[in-house]
């Protein structure tokens, strides 16, 4: 059915039958499976190796491996991503992208799954896997509960003895019971059935099965970007406390945890969600105090519990922390209390707000869910007390260097192992200040202002196979006062396009020709080897009023074209990342004094950019061709020295080299990508004077004040 509001009639009446036929009834005689696992007991666990041992578990763990090698600046939307703060840790609760390039709006997507729950309750394992995936993307500000879609992914082995029963169990509590009071809908997902194998060996039938699996995925509309909470904490806004907000109403249930986990347990009695009412009275009040400013640092609690909750959040601050629990300095109740991951969050709050936070969850009836646990200090201390009681202390860079140990190994057997122990041994410095901007310019003045009432000049976004980066870089420089042109190298080999018509162009970042010829080579012999086109561009290049930027692949593209590119003959050759890994990071470069019109006034800057390339190691034939290299930016440290230290150095070109200009200043080429965080919410991490402009859009008004009138 089709209803339309408008004219109060209804556009589509169709029975379903029409629509998809009448296949025949499938009947699953299944038989439910009682779960034996045993209660899991906490007692005999030493404090300090449980902390040691969760944070060492691989769901619980740094998963820095993973996500450093994936490009998550691409299409320059990107407002929220994994890693958090100036040192950049890998803790966000949710992923935040932008609507477009003039927008404020956004939307948010949060994972939830709880497999393990599953083979101790099934149907609470449907509902804790979007108890978690609401929790995370609390940290979003999304108008209202409703306005949440899930898409369920289910697992499942199909026809195993107790599967079927578990999954019909799970799906009606998720979508016919659940949901239905949670006011959310699930309008996609998909499933997988097959979740078993089984084979023959020595004579003896095995067989395998994954258990029943539910990963939620939630979406929803963000109404400001900009106020995306994160679990850094903030040491500029006075006094404050981290309160728990435990949806768990003080059960503290075990079963499932990572704790039992790194025991070799499971236990008999697993979290669940179990009133929808309350969850959505949370949700709200999250949103509410997000909404008037009251919220300073958020992560929610769930794989081990709040004692990692708490860690992260010391982690991407590198801060100390001071927990108190109850009175009760009994071991059980300090292991349950620590690692419990029943439903939950910890928010930093001012501790002037803690009455008004206290009388607004009390009003919605959640008075008995808000704990006050917790004091932020400086130094690398954390410890907890219980009372005056001090049950446990450790070194803050010890437990970070514990948690990223996992991704270290990882790193070192996939990767450069020098360039993996370089990563793991920074955690070791506790005087690193993190990402330190310092701009020699003000990226709020608009040099390019007093041409916006003339003619805008033409720019061609110029892209090959495989370039995926065109769509920010026109709107950098569409922001800047230029019209930019989507030029296709078929294109200009085509002869339907010529670089005359344009006072400028930009090679954009991607994967052209999957770099089957090495970096950008493919596309350069697209140029080099085709007459029509050599001669369209070595037309460009003489011309004294153009100009060109060649980003990421484009920049390996135009190195290879020095020989026609008046000037660039020292350019390096761009080969494979001293990592052997494609890095997608968010570095510090320095602008050097050079004659590049994109970098007029910026000489000095010390500036985060977003890094995403394989193959950006700059190769020079020898010292005389380095020394005879135009460098017009360079990877630097956070203590702002130059460096070849990863991943400080993502690519390990020699001095930091990632950016080189001809003497004229007319063409420019870098590894780095400008053009994705042109506006300071594209950034991962920002100081928060800075405003709608970024720093990086200065290089785009710089072309535009250099074509002038």
């Amino acid at each position: 059915v089709v209803a339309d509001p408008q004219l109060g009639s209804v556009a589509v009446d169709m029975a379903l039958d029409v629509l998809l036929g009448k296949p025949p009834k499938l009947l699953r005689d299944v038989v439910h499976r009682t779960s034996a696992a045993a209660p899991f007991d906490v007692a005999g666990i030493d404090l300090n190796e449980a902390c040691l041992r969760v944070l060492r578990l691989p769901a619980v763990a740094d998963k820095t491996f993973l996500i450093s090698i994936g490009d998550r600046t691409v299409g320059g939307m990107t407002a929220r991503d994994q890693m958090v703060g100036p040192w950049q840790v890998p803790v966000a609760d949710v992923a935040v992208t932008l609507a477009g390039f003039h927008e404020y709006r956004g939307e948010a997507m949060a994972i939830g799954e709880r497999t393990q729950l599953a083979l101790i309750n099934p149907a609470a394992s449907g509902r804790m896997a979007i108890g978690e995936a609401l929790t995370n993307i609390a940290a979003a500000p999304v108008a209202a509960i409703g306005g949440i879609k899930l898409s369920a992914n289910w697992m499942a082995a199909a026809g195993h003895a107790g599967e079927d029963a578990a999954l019909y169990d799970t799906v009606r509590a998720v979508g016919m019971e659940l949901c239905p009071q949670l006011g959310i809908s699930i309008p996609v997902g998909k499933d997988s059935m097959s979740m078993k194998t089984t084979w023959s060996e020595g004579g003896q039938q095995k067989e395998v099965i994954a258990p029943l699996s539910l990963i939620v995925s939630a979406f929803a509309r963000v109404t400001d970007v900009r106020r995306t909470l994160t679990p850094q904490l903030r040491f500029d806004c006075g006094e404050t406390l981290l309160i728990l907000l435990d949806l768990g109403a003080g059960k503290n249930r075990m079963g499932g945890s990572a704790l039992a986990q790194v025991y070799g347990g499971i236990g008999a009695e697993t979290p669940d969600l179990d009133d929808a009412k309350k969850m959505v009275a949370w949700f709200a009040l999250v949103q509410r105090l997000n909404e008037e400013g009251r919220i300073l640092a958020y992560h929610d609690r769930s794989d081990g519990g709040l004692f990692v909750t708490l860690c992260e959040m010391a982690f991407a601050s590198r801060a100390g922390l001071e927990v108190r629990l109850a009175q009760s300095a009994a071991s059980s109740f300090v292991i349950t209390t620590l690692f419990n991951e029943e439903l939950g969050a910890v928010l930093q709050i001012r501790s002037s707000d803690l009455t008004a936070l206290r009388d607004a969850f009390k009003s919605a009836g959640l008075g008995d869910a808000v704990h006050v646990i917790c004091k932020p200090v400086p130094g690398e201390r954390i410890s907890i007390l219980c009372g005056n009681v001090e049950v446990y202390a450790a070194n803050r860079v010890d437990l970070h260097r514990v948690w990223s140990e996992t991704t270290f190994h990882m790193q070192k057997l996939r990767d450069n192992p020098d360039c993996a122990r370089q990563e793991y041994e920074r955690i070791l410095d506790a005087g690193d200040p993190g990402i330190s901007p310092q701009l020699t310019f003000d990226p709020s003045a608009d040099i390019a202002a007093p041409f916006v009432h003339s003619a805008r000049p033409r720019v061609a976004i110029l892209r090959e196979q495989g370039v995926n980066g065109q769509v920010e870089m026109a709107a950098a420089f569409e922001r800047a006062g230029f019209d930019a042109f989507d030029v296709h190298m078929s294109d200009i080999i085509a002869g339907r396009v010529t670089l005359a018509d344009f006072k400028g162009f930009a090679a954009c970042g991607g994967f052209s020709y999957g770099d089957v010829l090495g970096a950008g080579e493919g596309w350069a012999k697209a140029i080099l080897f085709n007459a029509r086109a050599r001669d369209d561009f070595a037309a460009f290049f003489l011309r004294g009023d153009s100009f060109a930027l060649g980003v990421c692949n484009g920049c390996q593209m135009m190195s290879n074209l020095h020989e026609i590119i008046p000037g660039s003959a020292a350019w390096p050759h761009f080969v494979r990342n001293r990592s052997e890994q494609f890095e997608a990071r968010f570095a510090m470069v320095e602008v050097l004094p050079t004659p590049s019109l994109f970098f007029a006034g910026m000489a000095g800057s010390r500036l985060p950019i977003a890094v995403a390339h394989g193959e950006g190691y700059a190769e020079f034939t020898g010292a005389e061709q380095r020394a005879a290299a135009m460098v017009a930016l360079r990877f630097i440290d956070n203590q702002g020295a130059a460096t070849e230290i990863y991943p400080y150095n993502p690519n390990g070109s020699p001095a930091g080299i990632t950016g080189l200009t001809t003497a004229d200043g007319r063409f420019t080429v870098l590894m780095p990508h400008p053009e994705r965080v042109f506006r300071s919410v594209q950034n991962s991490w920002y100081p928060a004077g800075w405003g709608e402009d970024g720093p990086w859009l200065r290089m785009f008004r710089n072309a535009r004040q250099w074509v002038g009138s």
